[in-house]
């Protein structure tokens, strides 16, 4: 291990606790220990509590508390706003539109509900990652039932025109329910519902320095939903289980830390980034920034990067080695050696694609950390080129 602490830089795929996150949660798992269900006072306080931090959760988002669903993190939600929305409008109709670039969970969603007889259209995007409206424009048909489109990219950072969708799909039927994953975009982005025009939103906490095990999907009153999750009354009726009160309080005071800043964050972030990337691309010949090279196009703190020559998960595997947690959405380790699905839309050439590096930059990261970094990935992809079976062209 090299000197100096280990530097993170994975916080796209998980951030850690915040410590008055982790204050705010600490009583319930001690004396605020009781389950909201019951009658007596403890009950009734647990109760309380889950609907505070709904109303919470609601006033940032602009919608009515009632239209907000805990579950058990953004991957549920999207389970429940795909799956719920499909079957309980499958007499009106059996078409999906979403994009080639979602989170797995939006695909695989998708991909089952393909098995189950109904059609879903996949949009191509362009080379810096945005949706193709004018695919999406032919796509829509009378019996679409609703579209899925991410409101930014988890791997490459790019923003989604969210709103000239909903525009476009309310042109064609306002019946057709929107629905977008904002969970890497939770923290950094405006996620007013209204000023989005969507009808469905999902969350995650612990992409927000709150707790895993918990998320939330926002549904417009009128979207009708089948839930998921059966076995009890919990979440009127739409998500049976035993609610997560501490994550539910934790999840609505990491939100509330997030935005009660947020311009400074989204500012510290953007300057971290663009003097990691301008350094990268600076200090290391033969390197791609994927995705809008401008920064108003693209999440302040998620970037992926392609060294040409060498392979993304061994550069993570030898970062880890000096000390710097990142990833890559190369999948050389498997059978079919292919690159990330999202690289693969954006016509990302294959032998460029293995050797992406995913950077999630994180609040605590800082500018001692970003100068260790500029010499660290630079030495260790040197060093791969120079061992590299791929050779130089």
């Amino acid at each position: 291990m090299p000197d100096g602490s280990p530097i993170f830089l994975d916080h796209s795929t998980t951030t850690p606790l915040a410590p008055a996150v982790f204050a705010a949660m600490r009583p319930y798992y001690e004396e605020r220990f009781a389950v909201a269900s019951g009658q007596y006072a403890a009950a009734r306080q647990a109760r309380k509590d889950i609907e505070a931090a709904r109303e919470q959760l609601a006033g940032l988002l602009g919608c009515r508390p009632a239209e907000l669903i805990f579950t058990s993190g953004g991957t549920e939600a999207a389970n429940l706003a795909i799956r719920g929305v499909a079957e309980a409008s499958r007499r009106r109709g059996d078409h999906i539109i979403t994009t080639q670039i979602e989170h797995r969970c939006v695909l695989d969603t998708c991909q089952a509900l393909e098995r189950q007889g109904y059609r879903v259209t996949y949009l191509p995007v362009d080379a810096a990652g945005r949706v193709d409206l004018d695919a999406l424009d032919h796509a829509l048909d009378a019996r679409t039932i609703l579209v899925a489109v991410m409101l930014a990219n988890n791997e490459v950072g790019t923003l989604q025109p969210i709103a000239e969708v909903v525009r476009r799909v309310k042109a064609r039927s306002r019946a057709i329910p929107v629905y977008t994953d904002a969970a890497i975009a939770g923290g950094v982005l405006d996620l007013h519902v209204d000023r989005l025009g969507v009808d469905l939103l999902s969350l995650s906490a612990h992409k927000v320095y709150g707790p895993r095990g918990v998320g939330l999907l926002y549904a417009r009153r009128l979207v009708q939903l089948t839930p998921q999750i059966v076995g009890g009354n919990q979440e009127r009726g739409r998500r049976a289980g035993t609610e997560y009160v501490a994550g539910i309080v934790g999840m609505a005071k990491a939100f509330e830390l997030a935005y009660q800043d947020l311009d400074a964050r989204r500012a510290h972030l953007q300057r971290l980034m663009q003097r990691l990337l301008d350094g990268l691309l600076e200090r290391v010949p033969e390197t791609v920034l994927v995705g809008p090279q401008a920064m108003e196009e693209r999440l302040p703190h998620v970037a992926t990067l392609c060294f040409r020559y060498i392979d993304g998960e061994a550069m993570v595997l030898n970062l880890d080695v000096q000390g710097i947690a990142a990833a890559s959405g190369s999948a050389c380790a498997s059978a079919t050696f292919d690159p990330s699905h999202v690289l693969r839309a954006m016509g990302v050439p294959k032998e460029l694609a293995h050797g992406n590096l995913r950077l999630g930059l994180g609040i605590d990261n800082t500018d001692d950390e970003i100068d260790r970094a500029l010499e660290i990935i630079p030495r260790v992809v040197q060093r791969l080129r120079e061992i590299s079976p791929l050779g130089r062209a």
